[in-house]
């Protein structure tokens, strides 16, 4: 009788234990981009930072996202509420198009940490390398648009027209293959009020954003 009652209690303990483990999330894969905005007094640095989270409680179970730079000591800190979502081939994304040092500075170099964390308290860390240039390795790029020709002054390798409507909503990226011509010959949807241009460097992980530009 002592024995069977043993067992039994042993039991509850082992089913309850199983039941109120929780397994911690997963960082599967993340990026790390250096993109050069239009700043007032010169271009600026930002950070585009996402990664593929996993959570056997799905993505409304995540609370919070880090990135830390341990050797400056520095932190950023994403909640749920902050983070922005992308789907891409059936990844779900979540990150930020907008880290940035305080001062509006250069940003670190070498070597990231990004903690994953879910409404339990579990939570996971990956490491991330990122040694881009300290010095942009090309000048910040320039768009001109006027009667209907568009024209690109700039010496990335790609080209890329961000497209928006007139209420500045995002509509569609697309691919620039020339330096100049007639907007007409691009695939712009016919919403498209004004566009931007993004070039890209894919090889040091490294992009420029023009400011916005109308195109009537």
């Amino acid at each position: 009788m002592y024995r069977s009652m043993l067992c039994f209690l042993i039991s509850l303990s082992l089913l309850s234990a199983l039941s109120c483990s929780r397994a911690e999330p997963n960082i599967a894969f993340g990026t790390l981009r250096l993109v050069y905005f239009q700043g007032s007094r010169g271009p600026e640095e930002r950070f585009s930072f996402f990664v593929i989270p996993e959570d056997d409680d799905g993505i409304e179970d995540l609370s919070d996202l880090y990135l830390y730079h341990d050797r400056e000591g520095l932190c950023w800190h994403l909640t749920s509420n902050d983070w922005v979502v992308l789907s891409n081939e059936g990844q779900t994304w979540i990150g930020s198009r907008n880290i940035a040092m305080i001062d509006d500075g250069a940003l670190p170099r070498g070597q990231f940490r990004a903690v994953l964390v879910d409404k339990g308290g579990e939570q996971t860390e990956r490491l991330f390398s990122f040694d881009a240039p300290q010095e942009a390795r090309h000048p910040f790029p320039f768009l001109h648009i006027s009667n209907g020709r568009y024209s690109i002054e700039s010496e990335y390798p790609e080209h890329y027209f961000i497209c928006y409507d007139g209420a500045g909503a995002f509509l569609k990226n697309i691919p620039v293959e020339y330096s100049e011509g007639d907007l007409s010959t691009l695939d712009m949807p016919k919403e498209t009020r004004a566009v931007a241009l993004w070039d890209e460097e894919s090889e040091y992980f490294t992009s420029a954003l023009t400011d916005v530009v109308s195109i009537r």
